[in-house]
């Protein structure tokens, strides 16, 4: 019973923590000149600096569906539906998850730990005592950052997981690279392209408030650092996974 109270007790303290991060995003935007190049640096760090790791998994993946895909569907007389196959796995599915799953291991532990070493060494106090609101120069830059991070992160990542599609697929097939690419066109659809932007934003926004909120969370003890980091990846691993498939469900539930 008492872990149960004090689950639901975390949970609202997130939310409530969610919503007051929200209400500081306006804000920020109009006069926290001073912390853009807060959002500047959390930008380079988890979309720039991961686009070498991106790309490579990407490259590897749209690879493995030819490969895998291919053959088969060449055994069934049904090579055309090696284009939807692709939208489908890279665009649709893996590409948003995939690209969560990087920026939680680079970015939601650096978040967490950084914003709980502040929290450690008083410089949230020091923010406070000087009439700087810790939310609207910490939380809500970081917050943005890794959100539109992992927009960009999902786009890059499905570009290049299509493109590593065709070069394997120029390897069997000497198909010209405007009649795939026009094929991959014919099969992507609007539904494919909203569903893609909506999952990498919800999965951006439950990342950063995570890590966010695991790094505040923390009270006297150099010893909690660590444990906020974990503690984000963890919460942030779960919620992106819940989201995906609740958001996956009702997608296909829509189309029936």
């Amino acid at each position: 019973m008492d872990a149960a109270i004090r689950k639901i007790k975390d949970i609202l303290y997130d939310l409530g923590f969610f919503t007051r991060t929200l209400r500081g995003i306006p804000v920020f935007i109009f006069q926290g000149k001073v912390s853009h190049r807060i959002l500047v640096m959390q930008i380079l760090f988890t979309f720039v600096e991961a686009m070498g790791i991106t790309a490579l998994l990407a490259l590897g993946i749209g690879a493995a569906v030819n490969i895998i895909g291919m053959p088969f569907l060449t055994g069934l007389s049904q090579e055309r539906f090696i284009y939807p196959l692709l939208i489908t796995i890279i665009t649709r599915e893996l590409g948003p998850l995939l690209a969560a799953f990087i920026i939680i291991a680079r970015s939601a532990t650096a978040i967490a730990t950084e914003i709980a070493g502040m929290v450690i060494s008083h410089e949230v106090e020091a923010y406070i005592s000087v009439g700087i609101d810790p939310i609207e120069h910490i939380a809500v830059p970081r917050f943005l950052g890794a959100t539109i991070s992992l927009f960009l992160l999902n786009v890059y990542f499905s570009l290049f997981g299509l493109a590593g599609s065709f070069l394997v697929a120029r390897l069997f097939n000497p198909l010209p690279a405007a009649v795939y690419f026009s094929n991959l066109l014919q099969a992507l659809t609007l539904q494919d392209i909203l569903i893609s932007m909506v999952k990498s934003i919800v999965f951006g926004m439950i990342i950063s408030s995570m890590a966010i909120t695991k790094g505040f969370s923390v009270e006297r003890a150099s010893t909690e650092v660590p444990v906020a980091g974990l503690r984000a990846v963890s919460s942030a691993f779960a919620g992106s996974i819940v989201v995906d498939l609740l958001l996956s469900g009702l997608y296909y539930a829509a189309l029936v």
